[in-house]
């Protein structure tokens, strides 16, 4: 039975009883915020965006099964960067599914900054996720376009009052759909003085028509190496008296830690031995089920990985041999218009396959096919370096999304077409 009682981000009650950790497994972004820098093995720097460590998936699982063991108290699992969580949403939905098999009565929760939210809404609310943050700073492009350098979304870039306008669009249409989900949605606030500081009480009225649940404002902390490092962080004044104009409209979050994407422990309160479990665990080969002995590819040719799954007519079936890797066979994929039975049926035909290899994939194959216990690597590359990584536990360093193969803007993940 998960007890919501128990977060210590969302009730200030529990924050001295309750344990609670982010799991670093996301490590890029889709955004580029004029205040935010991201970081490694800054130990002693405490803010978002900082990380020792990034985690995969099944080296997460293993870190929160150390940790519970350690911290009985631990009641919450978040995922909050180092970058996005949806910018990495193959590894974020991963991770989440592997928690709460494991853990059935875990609290699970993200932070994001809500561009890419809207796809994983249903997959969120069916893993139980109970409560997501979204950092909103603005309802209007025009403040919105100072506090961001660029957005990327589907593949494009954007810049100015466009691209706060496609991130405004996707906060809102989030946020809805979160709330529809019957999903605890808390809002975040940089305030940044003589941007947007004349806006968080707007910001709060606008939330409250759409019955967002609690709001927190955190004040800007000038990061050497950004736009906005010469800027001055709002006085505890300033923040006081933000705080008082959004009671009237929202309750305000008063004991926000401004935690790290590695945060673990009490709020306030990191841990410093489960940091140290943290980089033992980085070194864990955990990446596979090594029981099963094939790797499916979606490739044009067979050489290179370079395919979207939707685009798919076959895929190539690849095994570890004393020789080197051997492609064994090809599969028929199931054809297109049957929606997303299409991805389950696909998932009993790579059944004894552990991981896919694939140039691009929808929201919809990726969860149906990583809940079958298939690890889904998206990449661009050669095929022996996805295997490697795959078999041998190697670093990939072309591990991204594809962008060199076709995909229509119809996408949809609905098995009707690109998936």
């Amino acid at each position: 039975m998960i007890d919501i009682k128990t977060h210590p981000c969302f009730n200030k009650h529990a924050k001295g009883k309750y344990a609670r950790v982010h799991l670093p497994v996301a490590p890029q972004c889709n955004i580029h915020c004029n205040y935010c820098k991201r970081d490694y093995d800054c130990v002693n720097e405490s803010r978002p965006g900082v990380t020792s460590e990034v985690l995969s998936p099944e080296q997460a699982l293993a870190y929160t099964i150390r940790l519970k063991e350690k911290m009985p108290h631990l009641s919450v699992v978040g995922i909050a960067g180092p970058g996005d969580p949806f910018a990495n949403p193959i590894q974020t939905m991963t991770t989440l599914r592997l928690i709460r098999k494991e853990f059935p009565e875990m609290i699970l929760c993200l932070s994001s900054n809500g561009l890419n939210v809207l796809p994983y809404v249903d997959e969120l609310k069916e893993l139980e996720v109970s409560h997501v943050t979204i950092t909103l700073n603005g309802t209007e492009t025009k403040t919105l376009s100072q506090l961001y350098k660029w957005v990327r979304f589907e593949k494009r870039g954007y810049f100015g009052e466009q691209a706060a306008e496609i991130l405004l669009r996707n906060q809102m249409e989030a946020i809805r759909a979160l709330k529809r989900a019957g999903i605890t949605v808390k809002i975040n606030s940089i305030v940044v003085p003589g941007i947007n500081d004349n806006v968080i009480v707007d910001i709060a009225k606008k939330m409250k028509e759409m019955e967002v649940d609690i709001m927190n404002t955190i004040p800007l902390y000038p990061v050497e190496g950004t736009p906005f490092e010469d800027f001055e962080e709002p006085s505890p004044k300033r923040m006081k008296e933000l705080q008082n104009g959004i009671k009237e409209y929202l309750p305000p979050m008063t004991h926000c830690a401004r935690c790290r994407a590695d945060a673990v422990g009490l709020l306030g309160k990191d841990d410093a031995e489960a940091k140290q479990i943290l980089s033992e665990v980085s070194n864990l080969s955990v990446n596979v089920d090594q029981t099963k002995p094939y790797v499916a590819v979606a490739s044009h040719e067979g050489l290179l990985v370079n395919q979207h799954l939707g685009e798919a007519t076959q895929l190539y079936i690849f095994r570890e041999t004393p020789n080197g890797y051997r492609m064994v066979e090809q599969r028929a994929t199931p054809k297109p218009g049957a929606g997303n039975s299409r991805w389950a049926v696909l998932a009993d035909v790579i059944d004894d396959c552990r991981a896919l290899l694939v140039g691009g994939i929808g929201p919809s194959p990726s969860s149906i096919i990583g809940r079958a216990g298939i690890k889904i690597v998206e990449m661009t590359g050669l095929i022996d370096e996805g295997l490697d990584a795959v078999y041998k536990g190697k670093e990939l360093r072309t591990l991204k999304k594809a962008d060199v193969f076709k995909c229509g803007s119809e996408c949809s993940g609905k098995g009707t077409g690109c998936g």
